[in-house]
């Protein structure tokens, strides 16, 4: 299996066009795009700006908290192949899903095995499920291991505190996506020299 990466928290411009122009660009770029709590968060005119940056080889997601309908319509006609939902129950993200149709990355946090099993509300709604720690704009891990009990048809990605020189094999035998955002900066801020070596990390396992 290939283990599939995203790159999540991208806020600049920069940034931005040097993972999309890399030679082994991620399958995946987040966005945060109303947590205003997270230090990665980006305003709609900022985030306007960072649309027009082409995608390339890479697929866009919109990282959304319990999105109300206004931030859902400004957002409707920016190029987002995903949404990843936080702190959706599932009849509402059905309700997103037809109405924007959208694909979806449902966030489920964890902090233990009986957190684990909240994917089973969420079967029908989902694309690809995220197994994320419970700490949101902090970076936070939780057991990756729990993650070995499941058997999913969908793709499963993992987030949690990654750092750039994790055992990425042993994360490639639990998940198919690997999530990472803190692991990546410095005093705060996104990292190219990191970037690089994570997605040649990525490229030769």
């Amino acid at each position: 299996m290939i283990l599939k990466s995203k790159i999540c928290g991208v806020s600049d411009s920069k940034v931005l066009n040097f993972i999309v122009n890399h030679k082994h660009s991620p399958q995946f770029v987040g966005f945060i795009v109303n947590y205003p709590k997270s230090k990665r968060y980006i305003d709609i005119k900022k985030l306007k700006e960072l649309m027009r940056i082409e995608k390339k080889n890479s697929l866009y997601v919109a990282v959304l908290v319990n999105p109300n309908h206004n931030i859902l319509e400004e957002i409707k006609q920016m190029p987002f192949d995903y949404y990843q939902l936080y702190d959706c129950d599932p009849n509402k993200i059905r309700s997103i899903k037809k109405k924007y149709k959208k694909k979806i990355i449902t966030a489920i946090t964890i902090s233990d095995t009986e957190d684990l099993n909240n994917y089973e509300k969420f079967i029908d709604t989902t694309d690809i499920y995220l197994f994320d720690s419970k700490g949101y704009e902090n970076s936070m891990s939780f057991d990756h291991t729990l993650l070995k009990k499941l058997n999913l048809n969908q793709e499963i990605m993992i987030a949690g505190n990654i750092q750039i020189y994790d055992d990425l094999e042993n994360l490639k035998k639990i998940a198919h996506i690997v999530d990472i955002s803190g692991g990546l900066e410095t005093d705060g801020l996104k990292d190219i020299s990191k970037i690089d070596i994570f997605l040649n990390k990525i490229k030769n396992l």
